[in-house]
């Protein structure tokens, strides 16, 4: 039986405002997106780089890097406000899959690959079954591709595709019901990406999980056949799948400048 009620998006953005703060002033990395992602459904954010996409998925993941900051408008994800999350945040987070920009590369180097896919499930819960654990982290390296043997292993002792399949797997681990990933295809060699694409497919159609994916891979959006949220300079400028995007008004005569 689904989790969720059949009325509410994953996903709902209204006017969503968001700066990144560094050493000087803050600067507007999202200014005024809206838009609403209902479970089960797909949708991609492409753009050129600075366009705002990384800031966007950040945000609505509870991400904590203390950069990126939501300043106005309204954003809900999984029912949790991603504003204000307050004593939330922690659901959010169990709510969300998240593989932010160059999740493989940033894997805990410490622990074993076993044990960084478990790690969500170990931090939430109090009692844990160590053998069903263990056998639902083998289940996700096969269906991944990655060898049974790599549990054992340390990040650093795998390629790079091979960490970003355990990061991705990590982001499965609590059956989340969206899934925010930034860049999930990098690293990962071409006949590996039918495999993620199979993954995210499974968990649409048996666990209505959305997703939400930044990727400016154009056969892979194509592949999906992706709804697809255009951003440039923190603004929507289109929205459609395929070549049938729809362009904000003036946004289309801005994008050839």
């Amino acid at each position: 039986m689904s989790r969720r009620h059949a009325s509410s998006n994953a996903i709902e953005c209204s006017d969503l405002v968001i700066d990144r703060i560094g050493h000087g002033l803050p600067t507007r990395a999202v200014d005024g997106v809206t838009f609403s992602l209902a479970p089960g459904e797909l949708l991609c954010v492409a753009g050129p780089t600075g366009s705002g996409k990384s800031s966007l998925v950040a945000a609505l993941a509870g991400s904590t890097d203390p950069s990126v900051k939501v300043v106005g408008g309204r954003a809900e994800v999984c029912g949790v406000d991603a504003r204000r999350p307050g004593r939330r945040h922690r659901l959010l987070t169990y709510r969300t899959g998240f593989v932010p920009q160059g999740a493989g590369a940033d894997l805990p180097p410490r622990l074993t690959v076993n044990e960084v896919i478990a790690e969500p499930i170990l931090v939430r819960e109090k009692r844990v079954n160590a053998r069903a654990l263990s056998i639902r982290v083998a289940t996700l390296l096969d269906e991944l591709h990655l060898p049974l043997g790599t549990a054992d292993r340390f990040p650093y002792e795998l390629s790079a595709g091979m960490r970003q399949r355990v990061a991705i797997a990590r982001s499965f681990i609590l059956d989340p019901q969206v899934l925010i990933a930034d860049e999930i295809l990098a690293n990962l060699d071409l006949e590996v990406r039918p495999v993620v694409f199979d993954a995210i497919t499974r968990r649409r159609k048996e666990q209505s999980m959305a997703a939400l994916l930044v990727t400016n891979d154009a056969d892979f959006i194509r592949e999906l056949n992706a709804e697809t949220l255009m951003l440039r300079s923190g603004h929507v400028v289109a929205r459609g799948v395929g070549k049938d995007l729809l362009w904000v008004p003036n946004a289309e005569a801005d994008s050839r400048h």
